[in-house]
């Protein structure tokens, strides 16, 4: 009777520390992106896997081009073409697009490959703290780091971030850094064709350049998208369904 207590007392306590170690795991990075909050990251899981990449083929620089710049200082061309082609529902959802993920596993089901439900919030997770790769693992914290950064953050500070952390071509990464390499520009004075160029270029922005045939393919269509607002939710109206937006 003494020892089955005993067991039971250590068995308890055993789970007490299992359960307070993933509530530790849990919220340890809600300090994290707080922070981002307040401050742009200088460096991302994505640069320094670009940077081994870099000091394994022996290019030149290593470090690459990011230089973040204040909301104010970006094309208002440049943040309507990014959410027309990345995730034009993205002032609608919580960081998490299931009817996009609905529609990309019916893909999926038909004989397709299984992509384009990744949200820029997802993006922001995975280029920020992530590695790469499709594991379950990865993708339950992708989908649970981002569900915590939309609740955290506001929509126009993820975007921002999305903008000043992204790849832009190669060895370039955020929306200045990326329009001086493309076009010899800041992303203040972008056009809205030159915007609607960049946002082409990012689902392979180190093998599609801003100014060749793909991007003004894609472009012809980012900019059909670009003559209406971004879809929003109103407390007076519902919110509207827009076309589907193919995503990575």
């Amino acid at each position: 009777m003494v020892r089955s207590a005993a067991r039971w007392f250590r068995a308890r306590r055993w789970w007490q520390r299992v359960l307070l170690l993933l509530i530790g795991l849990a919220v340890a990075p809600v300090p994290c992106i707080l922070a981002l909050g307040l401050v742009d990251p200088p460096v991302t899981m994505v640069m320094l896997g670009r940077v081994v990449d870099r000091l394994a083929n022996g290019e030149r620089p290593v470090w690459p081009a990011h230089d973040p710049i204040a909301r104010s200082e970006f094309s208002p061309y440049l943040r309507r073409a990014v959410l027309a082609s990345e995730d034009d529902r993205f002032y609608l959802h919580d960081g998490i697009d299931f009817i996009e993920l609905e529609k990309a596993l019916e893909r999926r089901r038909q004989g397709g490959k299984l992509r384009g439900a990744s949200t820029l919030t997802q993006q922001v997770v995975k280029n920020i703290f992530l590695w790469n790769g499709r594991s379950f693992i990865r993708k339950g914290l992708e989908a649970y780091l981002a569900l915590m950064m939309d609740f955290l953050l506001s929509k126009e500070r993820i975007l921002d971030l999305y903008l000043n952390l992204a790849e832009w071509g190669p060895n370039a990464f955020g929306a200045e850094a990326g329009a001086r390499a493309q076009f010899g520009k800041s992303a203040r004075s972008l056009t809205r064709e030159e915007a609607a160029r960049m946002a082409a270029i990012l689902p392979a922005p180190r093998r599609w350049p801003a100014n060749g045939r793909i991007a003004g393919i894609r472009a012809v269509t980012i900019l059909g998208r670009m003559q209406y607002p971004a879809p929003k939710v109103t407390s007076r109206s519902p919110a509207p369904r827009p076309r589907s937006t193919p995503r990575r």
